[in-house]
This record gives C-alpha cells, sequence and structure tokens, in this order.
C-alpha cells in the first residue's frame, strides 16, 4: 500500500509505505487501509496544525464508484466491500472519493503528468496486465458498469493464447511486461529472466529479444490502434512497468503504430511522467474534487493498494 498527504495543487506533503498484508485474509487488508489512513490523519493534524478534510482511496479489481463499493477485487479476496463508508467512519465522517487504481493514475497522468492541458487521452499502464484510463475534460470515464478502458482484453490474435478472462488472444496476454516476461524466459532458457532482461537483451543486439520485443509490440500497436480509432484521444500515454525501457519500446510503437493507421489523426504518443506516485496522486485528486478547493487549504490522506 502507498499512501500520502496532499495539498490542494496535488502536491505530496508526506509519503508512506507499507505491506498490504493479503496473507492474513481480505478482512484484514480492509483493517490495515483503515489503520493507515488514521494514522495519516493523525500525523497531518500533528504536522500541519489541522487533520484531513477529504480523503481519496484506489484499490484494484471492479469499482462500484457511485456507492463507493469495492465489488470484486481477486487478489484481495474482496467481495461487496463497503469501502467508503467504512473509511468515512474511521476517518470521523469526512467524505471519501472511491476509485478504480488504473483510472485514479489516469487521473493524475492527465491533469497534471504526460496529458496535462490534453481534452481527450488515453493512459495504458502496461503492467502484470494492460488496463486502460479514457480521460475526457479534467475527469476519467468508468463507463455505466465501471469496466471502461480495459484494453488488455481486446483480442488481438483471435484464437491465441487463453486468457483468465475467458477468451483467447486478449492483448495483455501477448505485450505486457509479465507477458514479455514469459517469452523471454522460454527464448533464452533462463526462468529467472524478465521484460526489463529482454529489454537490455535488445539493445545489445540479441536477435531472439528483437524478435520477442518485436511481437509484443506488434500486438500492443494493434490493440492501440483500434483503441484510438474508437475513441480518438489527442495524447496516448503508455506507462507501467514496460515502459521503462524507454526509446527501446517507443521508437519501435511509434513506428508501429504509424504504420497502422489511415484515416484516424495519430495521437500524440508519449511515456507516463509521474511513475508509481500516480495513484497517490489520483487519489488527492479526486478527494479534493469532492471540496471547495479555493476555501480549504487542508491536507489529507489517499490510499492505493
Amino acid at each position: 500500500m502507498k499512501a500520502a498527504l496532499a495539498g490542494p495543487e496535488g502536491e505530496l506533503l508526506h509519503q508512506a509505505r507499507r505491506a498490504t498484508g493479503r496473507e492474513r485474509g481480505p478482512e484484514a487488508v480492509v483493517a490495515g487501509i483503515l489503520d493507515f489512513a488514521a494514522e495519516l490523519r493523525a500525523l497531518g493534524a500533528d504536522r500541519f496544525g489541522e487533520p484531513a478534510v477529504a480523503a481519496g482511496v484506489a484499490v484494484p479489481g471492479i469499482i462500484d464508484e457511485e456507492h463507493g463499493t469495492a465489488v470484486y477485487a481477486a487478489n484481495l479476496g474482496w467481495r461487496d466491500v463497503p469501502l467508503r463508508a467504512l473509511l468515512s467512519e474511521r476517518l470521523g465522517g469526512i467524505p471519501v472519493a472511491l476509485g478504480h487504481d488504473v483510472r485514479t493514475g489516469g487521473l493524475a497522468e492527465g491533469r497534471i503528468g504526460a496529458g496535462r492541458g490534453a481534452d481527450r487521452f488515453l493512459f495504458v499502464p502496461l503492467g502484470t496486465g494492460i488496463a486502460g484510463a479514457i480521460g475526457i475534460d479534467g475527469r476519467v470515464e468508468a463507463g455505466a458498469h465501471g469496466f471502461a478502458g480495459e484494453i488488455g482484453h481486446v483480442v488481438v490474435r483471435p484464437g491465441g493464447t487463453p486468457c483468465p478472462c475467458g477468451q483467447r488472444g486478449c492483448l495483455e496476454r501477448f505485450a505486457s511486461a509479465s507477458a514479455v516476461s514469459q517469452a523471454w524466459a522460454e527464448a533464452c532458457g533462463d526462468p529467472e529472466a524478465d521484460a526489463a532482461d529482454c529489454a537490455k537483451a535488445v539493445e545489445s543486439g540479441d536477435a531472439r529479444a528483437a524478435r520477442v520485443w518485436q511481437d509484443a509490440v506488434d500486438a500492443l500497436a494493434d490493440g492501440l490502434v483500434t483503441a484510438l480509432t474508437l475513441l480518438d484521444p489527442r495524447v496516448l500515454i503508455i506507462g507501467g512497468g514496460l515502459a521503462e525501457a524507454g526509446e527501446t519500446l517507443f521508437t519501435p510503437l511509434r513506428d508501429a503504430v504509424g504504420r497502422r493507421v489511415t484515416f484516424q489523426k495519430l495521437p500524440e504518443l508519449v511515456p507516463a511522467a509521474l511513475g508509481d506516485t500516480a495513484g497517490c496522486l489520483g487519489a488527492g485528486l479526486m478527494a479534493w474534487d469532492l471540496l471547495d478547493t479555493h476555501s480549504t487549504t487542508a491536507t489529507f490522506p489517499e490510499v492505493t493498494t
């Protein structure tokens, strides 16, 4: 878990981390979040002279933002956790915003990060899986049922590798950091090799690595062109672990996307700017959105898991 106290302009005044503790069960994770937020609020009151006036929390899985419920999170064992109500009660009744982790990070990237100033953007982090955040005029679209932006489950290789979602050939089975890690480990014969190792091998001229990398880039470009055809973003922001390869990823990716567009307008394709602070920053922005930011200078906690 990451948490922070943040000011009205999104500045992080204090940051902290601790283990999620999911091995102790879903209830223990919830208790840990509540304790962490309460400790942070008390620290804010002590250090800045007043307690937090709002909170934001970003969690993985399926989120009902309207009702403040963490509907389902496989990795945490959650089902229908009324997290917003629990946090508000623990924090003295202050308003609490609940959001999806990727959409929350995308909100921060869009407002104060790589998409700052863009009226339409798409944020795509390439990590264990692939998700997306659709930015429209300073907000992130959740969709009618909370599933908007799930680009990782666009089928780019019909009949291909099975995906846990039930489909075959989903984008994240070919272009996520974990997919590249698996492909490179198999290609080089080292079960400990990962995507970062593959990127280094590409840079050193390894032909096997180049093939693995290009396969991932091509699959990613196919998925991204589908997304930009539907959404027409002005800026396309790529983040997550795979983006840490820098131009080893971005140069061939820009080329691959450019080759695939026809009538579509090619967006600016840029790396994410906020790194692993995006979740905390986005949770902070959600919390400040609950308030009149022009009339208060208080701080607040955000917790991401």
